[in-house]
């Protein structure tokens, strides 16, 4: 986001975080639910993006405009939110259906975490990734732009069912829809580092040939700490094809130090000899 678009998002972010610290995991919930129809309906609708982002409108003309249209639709502390997003500065309007999108998620997680079930939904989310990136056929059949959402979101229920919990279901039917307008994948991998940031955890993805005992895992762990220093939350993903060795990712940051890293290395140096 730009600058204008950041401040705004900014202040509607401390009005929910405001109204999460009183509010319990069903109500927040619902307001993530509100704000995410919220996000689709100005996703459906380009001409009322834009009017919503028009600088040469007043704050309170903004404001009155959609709370006009979603008065009857939503709760109290959702059209406190949405005055915010309304009556603030947005440097376009796709920046203003982000910044409405992302305050739903954060609803969610929010809701999740006074439930004390945001680690594990962070878990789902992440394991639900492994296994669609897993399986090709699975991976098109959801990622399918060709068909509707409602059909596809059918076969994650479907997936899901009795496996994860409802917010997990929830959010990972926003990526479904294209979160952000990333792909599926993409938008399961942002929603985790998006629920790790919320337990003030940097996300580390890591690929090894076998399973980590818990004593290796709480090794790397402090390391890492050590290095970003903040507490880190390890994705580890099993891959034999690695061979041996670890691979880790945290942010853009990339370290490779498994066998078949190596060997590829070797295998470069002698073919430049």
């Amino acid at each position: 986001m730009r600058a204008a678009s950041r401040e705004t998002y900014a202040l509607a972010i401390g009005k929910l975080d405001g109204i999460a610290r009183s509010a319990d995991a069903t109500a927040l919930a619902k307001i993530g639910d509100e704000l995410l129809g919220v996000a689709s309906l100005l996703d459906r609708e380009p001409r009322l993006r834009r009017a919503l982002s028009d600088p040469a409108r007043s704050g309170a003309d903004r404001r009155a405009l959609l709370d006009g249209l979603v008065a009857n639709a939503v709760g109290t502390d959702t059209r406190t939110i949405l005055g915010e997003v309304a009556g603030g500065r947005w440097s376009s309007a796709g920046e203003l259906l982000d910044g409405v999108e992302n305050l739903g998620i954060e609803a969610l997680l929010a809701g999740a975490d006074q439930a004390g079930e945001l680690g594990d939904v962070e878990d789902e989310l992440f394991r639900f990734g492994q296994i669609v990136d897993g399986s090709p056929q699975l991976a098109a059949t959801l990622a399918d732009p060709s068909v509707q959402v409602g059909p596809r979101a059918t076969i994650l229920d479907a997936l899901l069912d009795g496996k994860a919990r409802p917010v997990t279901v929830r959010l990972a039917k926003v990526a479904l829809a294209g979160f952000g307008g990333r792909t599926f994948i993409g938008g399961l991998t942002r929603l985790v580092e998006l629920a790790a940031a919320r337990r003030d955890k940097q996300v580390a993805y890591v690929t090894v040939a076998k399973p980590l005992s818990e004593a290796e895992e709480e090794r790397l762990a402090t390391r890492l700490k050590a290095l970003y220093g903040r507490d880190i939350s390890l994705k580890i993903a099993v891959d034999e094809t690695v061979l041996g060795g670890v691979r880790v990712m945290v942010g853009s940051d990339l370290y490779d130090g498994t066998t078949l890293r190596r060997l590829s290395d070797t295998r470069h140096a002698l073919a430049g000899k």
